[in-house]
């Protein structure tokens, strides 16, 4: 597939979400200098803070939060944090949507992703992205 139709049918998905080895340098996961319990909470904090968000499931075990959106747009999100080294902590979202948008959802849904990168970025010391892709 030609990358001009690659990304004309990515625009239309109804979820994004990030991984280590992302094709979009943007959407790879983020490092931060912190253990998992203290960006865990600051996660947390984040989605509490949020008007229209309720966390729907939160694990520390796990490292996983849910949580129902509901603005900018009905929406669900899952935040995963794991700790890869002593101080080091990886994370990762998955956002998704079930609302049709004419021009595309997946605009609209990175840029939520890349609000929350930037709201931890805030709080915690970024180390990088994608750090151990192939």
């Amino acid at each position: 597939m030609e990358v001009g139709t690659l990304k004309l049918l990515t625009r239309f998905r109804n979820s994004c979400e990030t991984s280590e080895g992302h094709q979009d340098a943007d959407l790879r996961t983020h490092y931060y200098r912190a253990n998992k319990d203290a960006l865990f909470l600051t996660i947390e904090g984040i989605l509490k803070k949020r008007k229209g968000t309720v966390i729907t499931d939160s694990s520390k075990e796990r490292g996983e939060i849910a949580a129902d959106l509901s603005e900018p747009f009905n929406s669900f999100l899952i935040a995963t944090i794991v700790t890869v080294r002593p101080f080091e902590t990886a994370v990762d979202f998955h956002l998704s949507t079930e609302r049709f948008m004419l021009l595309g959802n997946y605009p609209a849904l990175k840029k939520e992703i890349l609000d929350f990168y930037k709201e931890l970025d805030k709080a915690h010391t970024y180390t990088g992205a994608g750090k151990n892709a192939e």
